[in-house]
């Protein structure tokens, strides 16, 4: 399900204003997300089968950075691991609990990894 919006800051900025000085740029947020190195970063890697049938997954979480690099990150992941998973959310999914196999390349790529759960 998508995410709902909950108040006016969720709707994304200003809409019109009457005064004739007024500089948008002012209150518009920059659109660059951050992009943090490998080495500052802090990802976890949880266990989950819920909401899957059953089926167990392994989610990393904690990415900082553009969507380009989450995806380039997850399909790294999955061809190593030799499975199946997508990218969503912020979030990678690999398929089954794979979750030392995950943690060894992410440190190989230089990331820092925490187990989380079971």
């Amino acid at each position: 399900m998508a995410k709902k919006k909950l108040g006016l800051e969720d709707l994304g900025g200003f809409v019109f204003s009457t005064n004739n000085d007024f500089d948008e740029s002012e209150y518009v947020e920059n659109e660059q997300e951050e992009n943090l190195k490998p080495k500052d970063q802090r990802l976890e890697a949880h266990f989950s089968n819920k909401g899957r049938g059953g089926k167990t997954v392994t989610i990393v979480k904690g990415f900082v950075g553009p969507d380009e690099d989450l995806i380039a990150l997850g399909k790294l992941l999955k061809k190593k691991c030799g499975v199946g998973g997508s990218t969503k959310d912020g979030e990678i999914i690999i398929q089954g609990d794979d979750r030392e196999k995950v943690m060894q390349i992410l440190q190989k790529e230089g990331y820092n990894v925490k187990r989380v759960g079971g």
